[in-house]
């Protein structure tokens, strides 16, 4: 089968190999001819060229694509279809940017996703809003013309914008209407009527959706049958029609004039022609006769018929005769307002120029021609205004104000101190720390330069002054100012940060003079070494100055003491030391002399040429003694104490002491054989002495080990300059220059003065002396120069401007007189004897009261004839009477100011009251008519609900005699009323306000000046609560009526803080170290917590809380104190040889802790003070070195390892041989060494900085600049602080800074404004009136201080006054006069209301007398219109008419709650319609809604709501809106609470639905759960997750129900005959009997499984035989399985 594989893979290459020769050929075109080749372009590159513009050219790649994909050659494409790799182009430049831009269209309207897919439509359910786009067109544009242009040129410098945009098209809004009215009773009260029920709309159709339904709802009635015939007709009214003049009214006065000019009667005289013509003149004036005023009387008619109950006419005879309604009346003719051409626009408000302040207005008027009469339209507005800027070259420019302070007031401590503890009485001598105060004012800035500009305009409008040139800004370069204070303005024109009043300074702590301790005296030497020829001397001894003090050394005390001696010198020999005892005769032992090394100093101790000290012999050599082999050894002499006075007197003298002690003892006594045989044997020429032949030289006794001295024994008579204090600076006399006067910061240069001083001699402790006594060379100088301090004069600012007079004036409009007021302020404080201020820093005077009060009240003037309907016109009326019945009667009307004076009517139309009415209807009684006078006022009442008051009238004129007047009845001449019974209570209301400390409390700060801010805080004040007074009938007013003032005053306490109180602090401890840097503490304790916002404590301790500590480092002089060790006592020899005396034994000596002064230990102090490690030893154990040892001296100190210390170095000590030794014995080493082991017995030192200090203050201040210091501390290398020298000596670097600066915050309280005015009252009546009064932070608290806790703002009530307000009454019915239907008038009152302002209903309560509304503006809720009355239709009986408007609606949003869309709001009303006769619903008109935009609408939902009539189990179903609303409409149809279907009763739970059959069934998942009833109670999930409990009632559960009984299994797609659903649980929460059973089955059948299981993998056993054969060993067991069960 190889082979076959091998010869058909060749035929498969053979066959690919002859498709690739046919291939080639028919390369160019493919099955149908066309080429598979095409050309494909990449995108154009950048647009490249020299120039900017359309010069420029791009270019892009071009190839020869096969269709698969690949790219092949050029020649495999049409040549002639290639297209062009280049073209020309824009190149754009930066500069284009400014020349194109995008130019963006309008967004098109929203258009529906949905509309533009393709496809068939889908259904849509819309929820809120459909997805929508809208497009805009967007094109790059020339900036200039607009012209259109490429947009890769806008592309280069900023993305194209979007050209769509998603957007919202709302779902279509149906009609809302309300629920139905109650059905209105029957039409009629017999025979068949109608009863209607009506709805008003709620949400108006919007955006396509369904109109509103029938808002009226009708349904007959009968009420039973008619008695008699039905009334059929009825009289109509109609409309009046307009106000006309009569035609003929000229010719019929043209012809009455010729008529009475033809007769004889016409002629009158010249009297009568003269009183006639004056009285026109009166009446003339009187009417304020106005061409704007022009009222015409015209008048008009209207038509009544007869009309049958289906609205048509008939014969007027048919309608029952009763009094004819009037059908002429006198009527006003209307003309519109006429108003003239608008004035010319009043400059601009803002006179000068500069951008940043705001704008200004200006504003025009124009008049009235012609007031509005009748109905004629209403006026437009007569004035407006428009904001302006100044235009111009002369325009100024603005003011500008700025912020200036007077100069800061001397730093004081005590303004601070005197804030934390009022109670601190010394208050001298503070420093550090301080405040200081300025105050602050504003100017005007510009005012020099505003000045200098317009004097500048001036002169070159009146061409005072030639230039050379003009030029249009003035030359501010050339503009000098002199420089003077700033004329102060109002403090409110400036803006920005208002500077701060005060501010925290630091007041200069003196700083106290140190001196160093004495030195020792000098040697004696002349007053002058430069000439010694004076006898007298002086010892002197010097002290430092360790601390430089304020003002310089001149405030130290003395540093020289003097002290007369004899015998002075100015240079001695000083003793250096001694040479080694050098024995006489160059024995070796015996007497001998030591040679003193000296060297010659001067007076001060320095070494000078020894020539100086020639004349001085130098000192002798001391003689001394060398011991011989058996002699006593004593060793040298100590160094002599210190003098135990530093002067002698006759009672006291210096003493100075130095011992000495025995090193070994002489040798013991021998007989005299002894000596001879000693003197043979030696070859003595002669018998040595005594002592030599007993032992040698023995040892002095005790007391010759010691020696003392007198020293100091000059006289305690020291002597030293002292200088009193530097007097004042005064001027030199020989100074040329004159003292100046310093007019601002001091930058003159003042002349120089002298200062003097007070010098004398004084002796310690007696006084002054002669000043021959103290010594010439170290006497202080008693003048020094000084600069004298430059005199400041006062500098004040100009007055300020007068303050503006108010036009005040009183209610009855006279003008009240006020003040005004002007005022400086001190600049610069006078000093050094400058000019002193003036007294008078503010002055006031009285104001000019103004001649006219402003204001502007309307004037009516009296009432003109009342005009009748023309008696031509009413003649044909049954009973008129040509001289009498209702007419109008008109009047001007004039605007006056305060005082009377007449100005135009536009004044009053702007600022004041609603004009009064012109016209008002009148009555002309007739003949038969009773007149009457008017009312009478009522009389008084002697008292409150006392007796009664009366009012009357009278008949007049003819109508005394008439019978009919006479009826008291029908017209009362007495009216009587009982007297008001005026009873009022009061009673609070509201809160209590804060609690309100009296005005005017300021507290006085300790030195008597008051502080910015130091008001008075806390104490007793007062809280107060507003008054209310009612009268009987629960009517708000004035409080006074209730006698009271308007407030409840109670008194309250603010609680005053208390600040934290410390103790003093303590003494500073010891230094906690001896030698180097310790540290030292003191504190203080706290006395007192703060309560009530007071000053808090500092940080306290954090064990006890109740101490504070300061803790700064120190530095000990390691030789402050030192251990002095006594000579060694005598020898104690332990083995005790009385003949050698010598041996081992023990010395002791006292070793003591003394203090270090310069003249050496004082006095003993604690051991603790010295260090321990230095203690020299108290006793010592050695040998006693027998006569003829060699005795050595006591060892010298070790010398110092070299550093690096390392165990290869070594230090060594030496001693000197001070007896020699006998033949044949030796001396030890006089030297001996040890290796250098570091901290063992070398040292390193390095130099240790501790931590910085506390802010350390000075002792006279609290706070402020201080001084942080640290401690250079010498420390060895086993960590022991040393002498600060060791370090010293190894020149080791100093890099540190040991003190710095630093600030001790001081404690500012917080410091408040002063109270502002009270606020006006937030109402101008009502209860909830407040007022405020606020104050702001001056200085806020700083450091420690106290914080700022009192309030900001306060308030307190408004004293209550009753709210009064216009308020319309209810409209009348509609008034046909006396007939049945037609046109007519209802009115309505204007009456005057009282309330609390709470906001409450309204109610007639309320009512008061329109006398207390006379100051209020004639409108109601803002409405000027006053309308009274108004036209009405009164339906006739069986017309279909509409009803009045409904009330708006409320505001509804138009949204979708869940998904937050919103499309606005609208509010609507509605007209619907009546109807009374069955017979005519056809003639019914239309309903009519009208809707307007509003604002805040709420968004409500909608939801389906169901219940069940009363014993019935049939349900009704309606939609409810969220605010419990029953409404039509605005559920969704998509989702009723029940299905169209027959079930009865419907299917109510969730997800049931009802069947064809008319069952309540559930949706697939869900089991049917019936009631008691049977019926579906609820549809149950399966499984089921809850299990019922046992009390659960409901019925039985069934296990298995058909999706649609009704289909076959065909028409239920997915599913294949019938679902079941098997339910384990029954109606009672337990599980059924086949579930056991079931569960018993599946047990069995698993138990069934495992065994089959088990004996399946169980292995079997093997016989015994197999094993044996298989040699012990397993084989695997095969098994075939031959499909039996058994197996």
């Amino acid at each position: 089968m190889g082979w076959r594989r091998d010869s058909w893979h060749l035929l498969v290459s053979l066959l690919l190999l002859l498709g690739c020769v046919f291939r080639r050929d028919l390369a160019q075109t493919d099955d149908g001819g066309k080429s598979v080749y095409f050309w494909e372009t990449g995108p154009w590159g950048r647009c490249m060229g020299s120039d900017c513009g359309p010069g420029g050219s791009q270019s892009r790649a071009v190839w020869c694509a096969h269709v698969e994909g690949w790219t092949t050659l050029h020649t495999n494409c049409d040549q002639s279809l290639r297209p062009s790799n280049q073209r020309n182009c824009f190149r754009v430049c930066d500069w284009h940017k400014d020349l194109y831009d995008w130019r963006l269209g309008p967004w098109n309207p929203c258009v529906s996703v949905s509309s533009r897919t393709s496809g068939a439509p889908r259904p849509f359910i819309c929820s809120g809003g459909e997805e929508g786009i809208q497009t805009r067109e967007v094109d790059c544009t020339l900036k200039s013309d607009d012209s259109p242009a490429e947009d890769a040129i806008c592309e280069y410098f900023e993305t194209k914008p979007r050209l769509e945009q998603a957007c919202l098209i709302p779902c279509p809004q149906d009609c809302i209407v309300s629920d139905y009215s109650p059905w209105t009773s029957c039409s009629k009260t017999c025979g068949t009527g109608l009863r209607n029920r009506v709805r008003s709309v709620l949400v108006p159709p919007l955006f396509g959706g369904s109109i509103c339904p029938n808002l009226t709802e009708f349904q007959s009635c009968k009420l039973g049958p008619c008695a008699g015939p039905e009334g059929m007709y009825s009289l109509r009214v109609g409309a009046w029609t307009p106000c006309v003049l009569p035609q003929t009214r000229t010719a019929r006065q043209a012809k009455r004039r010729k008529g009475k000019g033809q007769g004889s009667g016409g002629a009158k005289d010249l009297e009568t022609k003269e009183l006639i013509q004056k009285k026109r003149t009166r009446n003339r004036l009187n009417r304020q006769e106005s061409s704007s005023w022009d009222v015409q009387v015209g008048y008009q008619t209207r038509d009544v018929n007869c009309v049958h109950r289906n609205s048509s006419s008939v014969p007027r005879n048919l309608c029952t005769p009763r009094e004819a309604p009037l059908i002429i009346q006198s009527c006003v003719l209307p003309r519109d307002c006429q108003v003239g051409d608008w004035s010319d626009w009043s400059p601009c408000s803002k006179t000068c120029s500069d951008s940043k302040l705001p704008g200004g207005w200006r504003e025009r008027r124009r008049q009235v021609l012609q007031f509005p009469t009748g109905e004629g339209t209403e006026c437009p507005t007569i004035s407006e205004r428009e904001p302006c800027e100044p235009q111009g070259d002369a325009v100024m420019p603005c003011a500008i104000y700025a912020w200036r302070t007077t100069e800061w007031s001397d730093c004081r401590v005590d303004l601070l101190l005197g804030q934390q503890d009022r109670r601190r009485a010394n208050l001298t001598g503070l420093c550090g720390g301080g405040l200081q105060t300025r105050e602050i004012y504003c100017v005007q800035a510009n005012a020099e330069l505003l000045k200098y500009v317009s004097d500048f305009q001036e002169k070159d409008k009146a061409g005072q002054t030639q230039r050379q040139q003009k030029p249009s800004v003035p030359p501010l370069i050339s503009v000098s100012f002199h420089i003077t204070a700033a004329r102060p303005v109002e403090n409110s024109l400036c803006g920005g940060p208002v500077p701060d009043r005060s501010q925290l300074c630091q007041l200069s702590c003196p700083v106290e003079c140190q001196v160093s301790p004495w030195g020792a005296w000098g040697p004696c030497t002349f007053e002058s070494c430069a000439d010694p020829s004076a006898k007298k001397g002086f010892k002197l001894r010097r002290r430092r100055i360790t601390n430089e003090p304020t003002g310089g050394p001149s405030n130290c005390p003395h540093l020289v003491e003097a002290l007369p001696c004899d015998q002075p010198s100015c240079y001695d020999w000083q003793l250096v030391g001694l040479e080694r005892c050098v024995p006489v005769e160059q024995k070796p032992c015996g007497p001998g002399t030591q040679l003193a090394r000296v060297r010659c100093i001067d007076s001060n101790g320095k070494p000078v040429d020894e020539s100086l000290c020639s004349s001085t012999p130098p000192p002798d050599p001391v003689a001394c003694q060398v011991p011989c082999s058996r002699d006593c050894v004593l060793s040298d002499w100590t160094p002599w104490s210190t003098c135990s006075q530093t002067c002698s007197s006759k009672t006291v003298e210096g003493k100075q002491m130095r011992t000495r002690s025995i090193l070994a003892y002489n040798a013991g006594e021998v007989t005299a054989m002894v000596v001879a045989w000693i003197t043979v044997m030696e070859g003595l020429s002669r018998v040595p002495k005594f002592p030599e032949i007993l032992g040698g030289a023995m040892c002095p006794n005790i007391s010759s080990l010691q020696e003392v001295r007198n020293c100091n024994e000059h006289a305690c008579t020291v002597y030293h300059w002292q200088t009193g204090p530097w007097g004042p600076c005064t001027e030199d006399p020989s100074s040329a220059s004159l003292n100046a006067t310093s007019a601002g910061a001091g930058f003159e240069t003042c002349s120089k003065g002298l200062q003097t001083r007070k010098v004398m001699c004084v002796r310690v402790n007696v006084g002054q002396v002669p000043p021959k006594k103290c010594p010439d060379a170290p006497r202080p100088s008693t003048v020094r120069p000084c600069q004298l301090p430059c005199k400041k004069d006062c500098i004040m600012t100009p007055f300020s401007d007068w303050t503006s007079c108010p036009d005040t004036c009183d209610a009855a409009g006279n003008a009240v007189k006020t003040k005004q007021y002007r005022k400086r302020l001190v600049i610069q404080a006078p000093s050094n004897g400058g000019q002193e201020c003036p007294e008078v820093l503010e002055e006031e005077r009285e104001c000019q009261p103004p001649q006219t009060c402003p204001g502007f009240r309307w004037k009516s003037h009296k009432w003109r004839k009342c005009q009748l309907v023309p008696w031509f016109l009413r003649q044909d009326r049954p009973g008129a009477q040509e001289n009498c019945g209702p007419g109008l009667q008109t009047r001007a009307v004039s605007c006056r100011q305060l005082d009377g004076t007449q100005v135009d009517v536009s004044e009053c139309l702007q600022l004041g009251r609603s004009m009064p009415a012109l016209t008002q209807r009148c009555q002309l009684p007739c003949q038969d008519d009773c007149q009457l006078s008017n009312w009478s006022k009522f009389s008084s009442c002697s008292a409150d609900c006392v007796g009664v008051r009366t009012r009357k009238r009278a008949l007049i004129g003819r109508s005394k005699k008439k019978d009919k007047c006479k009826n008291t009845q029908m017209y009362p001449l007495s009216e009587t009323q009982y007297c008001p019974c005026d009873k009022y209570n009061a009673q609070p209301v509201g809160n209590w306000s804060d609690c309100i400390l009296p005005e005017g409390g300021r507290a006085e700060s300790v030195l008597g000046l008051k502080v910015t801010g130091d008001v008075k805080e806390c104490g007793q004040g007062y809280r107060y609560q507003a008054m209310v007074c009612y009268d009987q009938d629960g009517r708000l007013v004035e409080t006074a009526r209730c006698n009271s003032h308007g407030y409840i005053e109670e008194a309250c306490i603010i609680p005053c803080p208390s600040d934290c109180k410390l103790s003093e602090w303590s003494n500073w401890s010891r230094c906690s170290k001896s030698c180097g840097s310790g540290v030292k503490v003191r504190s203080k304790w706290l006395r007192e917590k703060p309560y009530n916002g007071g000053r808090p404590c500092p940080k306290l301790d954090h064990v006890n809380q109740a101490q504070v500590y300061e803790v700064v480092p120190c530095q000990s002089d390691c030789n402050q104190y030192v251990w002095v060790a006594e000579p060694w006592s005598v020898w104690k020899v332990s083995n005790v040889d009385l003949k050698e005396n010598c041996g081992e034994g023990v010395q002791t000596r006292k070793v003591r802790c003394m203090l270090n002064t310069i003249d050496g230990p004082s006095e003993a102090v604690e051991d603790y003070l010295c260090d321990p490690e230095e203690m020299p030893l108290g006793a010592r154990e050695s040998r006693l070195p027998c006569p003829e040892d060699c005795v050595l001296n006591d060892w010298g100190p070790w010398t110092r390892c070299s550093l690096p210390c390392a165990r290869s170095k070594g230090r060594i000590r030496t001693a000197y041989t001070l007896r020699s030794p006998s033949a044949g014995r030796m001396c030890p080493d006089t030297a001996e060494e040890e290796p250098c082991g570091l901290n063992l017995n070398c040292f390193n030192y390095f130099y240790n900085i501790t931590d910085w200090s506390t802010c350390q203050l000075s002792p006279s201040a609290v706070c402020g600049q201080g001084i942080k210091t640290r401690m250079l501390d010498c420390v060895r290398s086993d960590g022991k602080s040393v002498d600060i020298k060791f370090c010293e000596e190894l020149k080791l670097e100093k890099k540190w800074q040991m003190n710095i600066s630093c600030v001790v915050e001081c404690p500012v309280n917080c410091q408040l404004s002063e109270w502002s005015p009270w606020s006006e009252c937030s109402q101008t009546c009502g209860l909830d009136g407040k007022m405020w009064r606020q104050r702001s932070v001056v200085q806020a608290s700083q450091g420690d201080g106290r914080p700022c806790s009192s309030p900001m703002v306060q308030w307190k009530p408004c004293p209550v006054r009753p709210c009064y307000r216009w308020q319309y009454s209810a409209w009348s019915e509609c008034r046909v006069e006396s007939v049945v239907c037609g046109h007519g008038t209802r009115y309505r009152n204007l009456t005057c209301f009282v309330s609390d302002g709470s906001g409450g209903e309204r109610d007639s309560s309320g009512q008061v007398d329109e006398e207390l509304c006379s100051g209020l503006e004639l409108s109601v809720d803002g409405d000027k219109q006053i309308r009274l009355k108004e036209a009405c239709m009164l339906p006739c009986p069986g017309e279909c008419y509409l009803m009045e408007w409904s009330d708006w609606s409320s505001c509804v949003s138009i949204c979708v709650k869940d998904a937050g869309v919103d499309f606005g709001s609208v509010r609507v009303r509605s007209r619907a319609v009546l109807a009374q006769e069955p017979e005519n619903l056809q003639l019914c008109p239309d309903q009519v809604w009208e809707s307007q935009p509003c604002t805040e609408g709420e968004c409500f939902e909608y939801k389906w709501q169901s219940s069940f009539w009363p014993n019935s189990s049939r349900p009704f179903i309606w939609c409810q809106r969220s605010d419990g609303l029953n409404v039509t409409g605005g559920c969704l149809p998509a989702t009723p609470v029940m299905d169209d279907s027959t079930c009865n009763p419907p299917c109510f739970p969730p997800t049931s639905y009802c069947s064809e059959a008319g069952m309540c069934m559930c949706e697939e998942g869900y089991t049917e759960v019936l009631s008691t009833g049977g019926f579906l109670d609820q549809c149950a999930p399966i499984p089921v997750l809850e299990i019922p409990t046992a009390g659960d009632k409901k019925g039985d559960v069934k296990t298995s129900r058909a999706i649609n009984p009704t289909l076959t299994t065909t028409t239920q797609p997915g599913r294949s005959g019938r679902t079941w659903y098997l339910q384990p649980y029954g109606p009672d929460g337990k599980l059924k009997i086949w579930v056991y059973g079931v569960a018993a089955g599946a047990f069995v059948l698993l138990i069934f499984i495992v065994s089959m299981i088990y004996l399946a993998c169980k292995k079997p056993k093997r016989p015994e035989r197999a094993r044996q054969q298989q040699n012990n060993r397993l084989k695997p067991l095969t098994l075939a399985y031959d499909g039996d069960t058994d197996m």
